[in-house]
Formats: structure tokens, sequence, C-alpha cells
């Protein structure tokens, strides 16, 4: 089995243990891919959470190089035993943010296996730190509607990312109904068109859709997506693949068991996984997708968890 999001409390101030103990308890789980993508560097001052108060913009970019180095070390250590990618995970604050991942992805050129692309701010303001911060970036938006206005808003910031960075994983696509996951985008149609209009820009250049357990441990019924952007990707032809998007090695693998249930109701009958390969993409990183051989439903994986 595979997943394609991870972090560990040695990178990121609020995940927990190593990286190297996060690896660990993949190989223990039985994963035969493992991606390791720690968030990339913020650039402000005021864009660093609570708890990496004490730490300078300088520190928390090396802090980024040191996990390239490490990941990479692990990645040639374990060979054997599982398959590590060495990924990261977007940020889009402020435009300075994509700049500068830019400079980074060119800087480290042939060390960054693949891309999550993801948005956890608007307006400068994390959308999925608390339901209090969560609030205060639906108030920051413009529009007679806040609730639609805050939704478009976020397409619109994560169609940027894909369009410039074109990540071959799509990290949790519906994050913004974090706090409210009963919300139906129907309701909200034109945020809908924008997801619809990032989902078939993903489907176009290649990308694979993360079903991501993080979700599950937040209060949901269901992994990211939900049920109606889901059907969306399925009727266009967009491809799946598994993330657990862990945060230290107590998260890995948390709550897979409850994904085959929802990925039958779905009516899911393929998922994919990247593999490294010597040839770049189009986007002149080492990955490609590849589609499981065997029926995802009847992996072994899944009755280990049991």
């Amino acid at each position: 089995m595979h997943s394609h999001h991870s972090h560990s409390g040695q990178f990121c101030r609020h995940a927990a243990g190593t990286l190297e103990e996060v690896v660990l308890e993949a190989i223990r789980q039985g994963f035969e891919v493992y991606g390791l993508s720690e968030h990339v560097p913020r650039y402000r001052q005021i864009d660093l959470y609570p708890e990496e108060e004490d730490l300078t913009l300088s520190q928390l970019s090396s802090q980024f190089e040191q996990f390239l180095v490490e990941a990479h070390r692990l990645k040639a250590l374990y060979a054997p035993q599982i398959r590590l990618l060495v990924g990261l995970e977007t940020e889009f604050i402020t435009a300075l943010d994509l700049e500068s991942l830019d400079a980074l992805l060119q800087k480290h050129q042939g060390q960054v296996d693949y891309v999550v692309g993801s948005v956890h701010h608007l307006n400068g303001i994390p959308i999925d730190f608390d339901r209090p911060t969560f609030e205060k970036a639906v108030e920051s938006v413009d529009g007679s509607s806040k609730d639609s206005a805050f939704l478009c808003a976020y397409f619109d910031a994560q169609y940027e990312v894909l369009r410039r960075f074109h990540p071959e994983v799509v990290g949790h696509l519906d994050l913004c109904r974090l706090y409210n996951p009963t919300l139906q985008f129907s309701q909200f149609p034109e945020a809908l068109e924008r997801a619809k209009r990032n989902i078939l820009y993903a489907i176009d250049y290649g990308a694979l859709f993360e079903i991501n357990a993080a979700a599950l441990r937040k209060n949901w019924e269901t992994p990211y997506p939900g049920l109606d952007l889901l059907q969306i990707i399925l009727q266009h032809g967009g491809r799946l693949a598994l993330s657990d998007d862990s945060h230290g090695p107590h998260a890995v693998g948390l709550n897979y068991g409850r994904l085959p249930g929802y990925l039958e109701r779905a009516g899911v009958a393929d998922l994919w996984f990247l593999e490294y390969s010597e040839t770049p993409n189009g986007y002149g990183r080492h990955v490609r997708a590849v589609k499981m051989e065997q029926n995802w439903a009847t992996h072994p994986f899944w009755s280990r968890l049991s």
C-alpha cells in the first residue's frame, strides 16, 4: 500500500517524532511506497505559527534543507524495505511563497521527487489552525455572501498553485470545508464551477488526487475529498492515490481501515501511486504515476489492519 503525504516533528513543529520514526512505522505496517512531504519554508515572520516563534526565517529555510538531506539518507538506507519518495507540500500565503517555491525547486532540482499542491491560507490567514482563525479567514473576504466568496477565493488560490507548479498530487482538495464537512458545493454554484475547473485542469496535466485519511481524525465521516467532489473526479476520469497526511509515527496509516468502505461506496475501480523514474516528467521531477496492478480491494494490506 502507499501514502503520498506525511510530516514529522523533526521538521514540522505541529507534528511529532523523527522522520526516521515515521519511516520505521510505515515499514512496520507494510507500506510499499511512502511519501515524505514536509511543508516548504515560509518567508514572512508573521506567517510562522505560535510553536515556531523561536525560529528565524533563515532557520526555517535551513530546516527544510536538512529535511531533504535526511529524507534522501533514509531513502537510501531503507530502500530494501520500502520505496520512499522525497517531496514537499506547498504553501500559498502571498505571492512571495510562489516566487520562493520557484526558486527552491530550481535550487534543489533532482532532490525533490514530487510536489503535493495544497492551500492552507486565505488573505494570509490559516484556514486549518482552529475554528476561530478559520472564521476570521471567512470574514476577511469581500462579497455579499461570505461563505461563497471564501470558497471561490480558496479554489482560485488552489488553481494558481496547480497552474504554476503542476503538483503531482493534489493535496486535500476541499480543505476549505474543514470546519463544515457537511457543506455541499451544489449550494454554492460559483464555487462549484471553480472546483470543477481545478479538477479538470489537474486531470488534463496528469495529477493524482489524494484520498486523504486525515479528515477522518478531524470529525469528518469521509476522507478528503467529500463524495460530491470525488464523483466529479471519477466522472471525468481522474486518478486517485492514498495519503495518510500523518503528523508523526502515531498517525502513520491512521484510519486507513475506514478507506475501503468509502472507496467502494463511491465506485472507485482503480488506485494509483507514484514511483521514482530515471526519466524526469514534464516538470523536471523524477516520478511517474502507476496504476495498482492488483485489485486495491483485495490487497493484503487491508487484512493486516483488521
